[in-house]
């Protein structure tokens, strides 16, 4: 495998990085250093009482390119599990990756630069001289648990940016301060959108009145777009016995990312972490003909998961989230596809409906099984091969781009995953398509054909905007806070120049509420220039100004924030226009 230019760079650069810091501390252990989207970092075990601060990263970033200056080589050797074992007998990290490679039957390979040996896959550059010392920088540090486990020590990890040349390094930083006032966590605090309580528990969003509008406006137009479409929208429980999900097979794969089971009555149950057994249970209430199917079942599922504390992000990931979730009950095959393509036909809908462009914003992942690797998915090799193809037929038939993922699939059947990156760069799943082929097995899931005899189902797990967190968060970044007028939790502020104008300020607001549009009333002490700022702070559409003129002549002055000053018009004219907008 071809490995880029740039990659070796980066890679090379952790190498130099952990040189510094054993040059500065020479006790310190080593973990790994990889190179990663946009840079490297190297995970560290300090010694006691040594905390490195941002001065060091100065320092050390100094000495990364003096040694970058000496045209140092990445000199590959081979050795045996006994000579990595003698030469990183005080690195006990390296010890245990060195078990570990040896069990899974890997060459054990060091690459020495200068004094330096590391253990190392390779992918470097030919010399360091390749390197601009301009074009990378050390930029934070955190904490990482070794290996990303939690039950594990905790690390120090030491970021780097690096790119082949100080332009794209300048322009790189500059895109990230864009990103930083986009962050969907700081915009969500500064327009009172959502918060976390400590109290309440980690990863466990609490919305505010503004942020709550939101996501009704986002669920109601999910729920009716659906049921257009032919969706049965239902209602099941967030709990359930244990042995639910013993019987769909999901507690083996995912028991750890579930929360602990709550006893009750000698019962143990379990807050939900995904809702199709609930819906497999309401289709076997009662028999079904092949002239039902398919059926398609939706709720807006209110979900449950134990993310570990160091994966938490925001509104991204979190522990307590609701899917626009559905599962399609289909006769067969053909049905299926058909009913992937109406998937993706939706999906794309409400994609274009928040202004996201494919391709740009999102895109298209065929996410794949190892047929392999029975632990961590079901064993049925000619259904996985069969299922996969499937998904790749109804990409290509659509015309679509995408790319494939090998381990990605569920446990029960590959899926088109529809993948968003981040302000900060990271890739996420925002909509799901899954192709299952085990839930029928194990819930019986069949219907009477047009033989009159019993047939199993095929099930297609579906999700149409995701989970209403995830997508609110990728929307606030999209949009930098300023969302398009339907969606906005106030559309309208309403600001009166003084207290003179308050009343006829109030039978605009009550007619506003009257016509369904969300509309603020500003009736507070502070000047008329400090109402003006606060509008366009919380990045309201419109505000109308009220004063005597206004008073005078049962109208009010416009101003939009994407077009500043619209004018006068009468409030009648202004709920027409605001109306069509939305609309």
């Amino acid at each position: 495998m071809k490995i880029e230019k740039i990659t070796k760079i980066r890679h090379s650069l952790a190498h130099l990085l952990a040189m510094a810091v054993l040059l500065k501390y020479p006790e310190t252990k080593l973990a790994i250093g990889p190179a990663i989207d946009n840079g490297f970092y190297y995970d560290f075990e300090f010694p006691d009482g040594v905390s490195p601060s941002t001065d060091d990263l100065k320092d050390l970033q100094k000495t990364m390119r003096k040694l970058a200056g000496k045209g140092l080589t990445f000199d590959e050797k081979e050795i045996t599990a006994k000579e990595a074992r003698e030469m990183f007998a005080s690195q006990p990290y390296k010890l245990e990756l060195i078990s570990e490679f040896v069990k899974e039957g890997e060459k054990l390979t060091t690459y020495t630069s200068g004094d330096f040996t590391d253990l190392c896959k390779g992918g470097h550059t030919e010399s360091t001289k390749e390197i601009d010392p301009k074009a990378f920088k050390l930029t934070h540090i955190a904490g990482a648990y070794w290996k990303g486990d939690e039950k594990n020590k905790m690390l120090t990890r030491i970021y780097g940016l690096a790119f082949e040349t100080p332009k794209e390094l300048e322009e790189y930083i500059a895109m990230q301060e864009e990103a930083k006032k986009r962050d969907h966590r700081k915009l969500g605090k500064e327009l009172d959108l959502f918060t976390f309580s400590d109290v309440v528990g980690k990863g466990l969003p609490l919305w505010t009145e503004r942020g709550a509008t939101i996501r009704r406006v986002l669920e109601r137009f999910i729920v009716d777009e659906e049921i257009r479409r032919g969706y049965k929208h239902v209602i099941t429980p967030d709990i359930a016995s244990i042995e639910l999900y013993k019987k769909s097979g999901h507690y083996p794969y995912y028991k750890d990312s579930m929360y602990a089971p709550i006893i009750i009555d000698d019962e143990e149950f379990m807050l939900r972490p995904m809702s199709c057994p609930h819906h497999y249970e309401l289709y076997l209430r009662k028999p079904h003909s092949y002239r039902e199917l398919p059926i398609r079942y939706a709720e807006i599922a209110k979900l449950y998961r134990y993310e570990q504390s160091g994966e938490l992000s925001g509104l991204i990931r979190a522990r307590a989230f609701s899917l626009a979730d559905s599962h399609i009950i289909c006769t067969g095959e053909k049905q299926a596809k058909e009913e992937i393509a109406g998937a993706l036909d939706l999906i794309e809908f409400a994609a274009n409906k928040f202004g996201l462009s494919m391709g740009k914003d999102y895109w298209y992942r065929l996410s794949l099984g190892d047929i392999s690797d029975d632990k961590k998915y079901f064993k049925d090799d000619n259904a996985w091969k069969g299922a996969e193809n499937i998904l790749r037929d109804v990409l290509k038939e659509r015309g679509a781009d995408f790319i494939e993922a090998k381990k990605e699939a569920a446990f029960y059947g590959p899926k088109i995953d529809i993948q968003m990156r981040n302000v900060n760069g990271k890739e996420d799943t925002a909509f799901t398509v899954q192709y299952d082929f085990v839930g029928a097995k194990r819930f019986i899931l069949s219907y009477v054909n047009n033989k009159n005899k019993e047939s199993e189902c095929v099930v297609i797990h579906r999700s149409s905007i995701g989970a209403i967190e995830r997508i609110v968060a990728f929307l606030i970044e999209h949009y930098a806070g300023a969302f398009p007028v339907w969606l906005s939790p106030i559309q309208v502020k309403i600001i009166p120049i003084a207290d003179v104008h308050n009343k006829y300020a109030e039978e605009i607001f009550s007619k506003l509420l009257n016509s369904d549009i969300r509309a603020e009333i500003d009736l507070s002490n502070e000047t008329f220039g400090k109402k003006i700022r606060e509008a366009k702070i919380q990045k309201t559409p419109y505000f109308l100004v009220i004063g005597d003129e206004e008073v005078s002549s049962k109208t009010v002055t416009v101003e939009s924030r994407d077009d500043g000053k619209v004018g006068a018009m009468t409030v009648d004219e202004f709920i027409a226009n605001i109306q069509k907008e939305t609309k």
